[in-house]
């Protein structure tokens, strides 16, 4: 039986050798000296695909923590060129046991990436060993270590094995008497919410849904920040004076016969002169009567007014957006703050942390 070289498939070979830019004895010795279990092993250790482990091993004369090096640093300059990308997909999970829970967001570039089991076990391993230690901070986690090595290390090894910009985005905490989690199908978004006794699971869980579904961004409108206070309110003062004087304007424009919707845009007025549903008489009337009792309206508000209805719709503003005073989505009519007092008068929610993709 021929050698190799000598059989059908021989000139493929030659060929081969020939065109191969890493054709030399050096080279070629490495390469033979490279076992498969030896490029596997290097693949267990850093996820990273077994060609890119191979020439690793290759390129570090088979030296095993050389290539882990090696790999380390690839996975740095993809990182550094990728910084500037957005990372808008990423997986959240969110965990409670007993009076400690944790909510984190690792994120990456496509919702390819983000439904990989593996890249979900990765952020599962992150926030177990977060909570096994108790930590709270994001600084935290990215110090500590998951078998022997940082988190921080192990995402540029994700970047390296993926190729995509990978980071831990947040990592929020809470302490209660008891807390509750809840992580919505697809994780992309969940919760945790802390309840001043424990023992209350069904409620816990509820209020943890409410949290993820509803959106709250405090949990009453003491706990609002002052900043977002005013400026709602300053949306809703500039709001009911557009109304005011909008509403004087189409009462003004009726009265001359003129259709307000006929004439609220220079595009409308243009448009609807041309299908002869207004004349330009018409339209140079509207004009003068926009200008002229828009300026007089605006004059003459009664500022006392302005600020009793923008108040109410600051109050609204809470209703909707605080925890609290949203209505409870498991029964409607019912608040939720009416809810946890229908269910034990000293029961209090203590406060939430909410994360979702995108928001």
């Amino acid at each position: 039986m021929g050698s190799g070289l000598c059989s059908s498939k021989g000139p493929l070979l030659i060929a081969f050798f020939k065109n191969n830019p890493f054709n030399n004895l050096e080279y070629n010795i490495i390469m033979a000296n490279i076992t498969a279990k030896q490029v596997n092993e290097l693949r267990q250790l850093t996820g990273v695909g077994m060609m890119d482990c191979k020439k690793a091993l290759v390129e570090c004369d088979g030296d095993f923590e050389k290539a882990i090096d090696f790999l380390r640093q690839k996975g740095q300059k993809m990182a550094a060129k990728r910084a500037d990308r957005d990372a808008n997909e990423g997986c959240v999970l969110a965990k409670s046991a007993g009076n400690y829970g944790a909510v984190v967001m690792v994120s990456c570039e496509t919702d390819f990436v983000a439904t990989n089991a593996g890249f979900v076990e990765f952020t599962n391993s992150i926030i177990d060993t977060a909570m096994a230690q108790h930590l709270t901070t994001k600084e935290q986690v990215l110090d500590m270590e998951i078998e022997g090595r940082k988190v921080s290390d192990l995402i540029t090894d994700q970047i390296a094995k993926i190729g995509e910009k990978i980071e831990l985005a947040h990592f929020e905490t809470m302490e209660a008497a008891q807390v509750f989690s809840y992580v919505h199908p697809g994780n992309r978004m969940a919760s945790i919410i802390g309840m001043s006794k424990a023992g209350f699971e069904e409620v816990g869980h509820n209020l943890a849904m409410q949290v993820v579904a509803m959106r709250p961004v405090a949990l009453d409108a003491d706990s609002v920040p002052q900043e977002v206070k005013d400026k709602e309110l300053a949306v809703a003062v500039e709001k009911t004076r557009e109304e005011l004087i909008g509403k004087a304007v189409d009462a003004a424009l009726k009265k001359a016969g003129i259709n307000p919707a006929h004439v609220d845009t220079e595009e409308h007025m243009a448009s609807n002169c041309g299908k002869g549903w207004i004349t330009e008489e018409q339209v140079e009337l509207a004009k003068k009567i926009k200008e002229e009792v828009a300026a007089e309206k605006a004059a003459t508000l009664n500022e006392a007014q302005i600020q009793q209805i923008a108040n109410g719709r600051l109050n609204k503003f809470f209703k909707e957006n605080t925890l609290v005073e949203q209505e409870y989505i498991m029964e409607s009519k019912m608040t939720v703050r009416q809810f946890i007092a229908n269910t034990d008068k000293e029961l209090a929610c203590t406060g939430f942390k909410r994360l979702e993709l995108g928001a």
